[in-house]
């Protein structure tokens, strides 16, 4: 397994990584602890040593899985929760030092843990950027040995342009794919020059880009994919990448062109995000462990070749650009 540097945290983290998002089961599933313990054991026997969960993750048991596992692996894995997203409703007021303080202790004792290696405010309200007294907290944190580093995971990039102006901010988790280029300009550009961790997350826009997918598939009640397309739930940027989903059927079958050989096109659109070397990590998730292991073969998998970036850049610009770019 390839390592990059985790910015400014020095952390040295595999350059494939593990969202937790599903790692329970799939969408609308009661969550299993043991599907949960056989994916989580199998990344880090498979050299992953980086994982992302939060605390609102099938209501604190993914976290507590995580913490689980890492405390019984001899392994040093470093662990990323996320705070935040617990504010309901989920506004700006609703942020306070104290509420927050109070999320980081939860996540804590719930993942059984002596200190959390990276605590990211989970995609907060924009205004939520502009309160230094949000982001001081976690210099007290550190201080009393509750955390070692502080994250924001975003929706937009001027959010996250706004998050590196604060020195105590390590590392941005955002959305970037074959469906979201924006963060590679100036936000690629700034995080460089400030030696900040790049995690990326949504690397196959909820599924669309593996190709799996057709105008006849569909998604359970309880899956964000059915009743999020329009942001109903939560930003529609999450779902899809905020893509309508009939043009990114358009833009997939376009893409399957580019790479005409047997490798899934889920492996290609992992391995496009690790051709910016900005990037430190990026978290795709896994409900199955066979998904894991199919995430995992990127590792051998060669790199784009320029009229490769080229056509997957012209794919963008037609179809997709105009409907996402000025949106995040």
């Amino acid at each position: 397994m390839q390592q990059r540097r985790l910015g400014k945290t020095g952390f040295e983290v595999s350059e494939i990584a593990l969202g937790t998002w599903q790692v329970g089961g799939r969408w609308g599933d009661a969550f299993s602890d043991a599907n949960a313990e056989t994916i989580l054991n199998r990344a880090i026997d498979a050299g992953i040593n980086f994982i992302d969960t939060a605390d609102v993750y099938s209501a604190g048991m993914s976290e507590a899985a995580v913490g689980r596992v890492v405390r019984a692996r001899r392994e040093r894995v470093f662990v990323a929760t996320k705070c935040g997203r617990q504010v309901s409703p989920h506004v700006n007021a609703g942020y306070s030092v104290e509420r927050l303080r109070g999320f980081v202790e939860a996540s804590l004792k719930n993942s059984g843990l002596e200190a959390l290696d990276l605590i990211q405010l989970h995609c907060p309200p924009t205004e939520v950027f502009y309160r230094p007294e949000i982001f001081g907290l976690f210099d007290d944190l550190k201080r009393e040995g509750k955390i070692l580093n502080l994250g924001v995971s975003v929706e937009k990039v001027e959010e996250a342009l706004k998050a590196i102006e604060y020195p105590n901010v390590t590392t941005v988790q955002i959305i970037f794919n074959m469906f979201r280029h924006r963060p590679a300009g100036l936000f690629f550009e700034q995080a460089a020059k400030r030696d900040i961790g790049v995690i990326v997350r949504v690397p196959l826009a909820s599924g669309l880009l593996s190709g799996k997918f057709g105008r006849d598939t569909t998604f359970g009640a309880e899956d964000h994919r059915h009743f999020n397309r329009d942001g109903a739930a939560f930003d529609k940027g999450e779902t899809f990448s905020g893509v309508p989903y009939e043009l990114g059927l358009q833009a997939v079958e376009e893409l399957k062109r580019v790479f005409p050989d047997h490798t899934p096109l889920a492996l290609w659109a992992l391995r496009w995000v690790l051709m910016f070397q900005q990037v430190s990590t990026v978290i795709p998730g896994a409900s199955r462990p066979d998904q894991l292991d199919a995430n995992l073969a990127v590792e051998g998998l060669r790199a784009l070749t320029e009229a490769e970036m080229a056509a997957v850049r012209d794919i963008y610009e037609r179809l997709i650009k105009p409907s996402v770019h000025h949106l995040w």
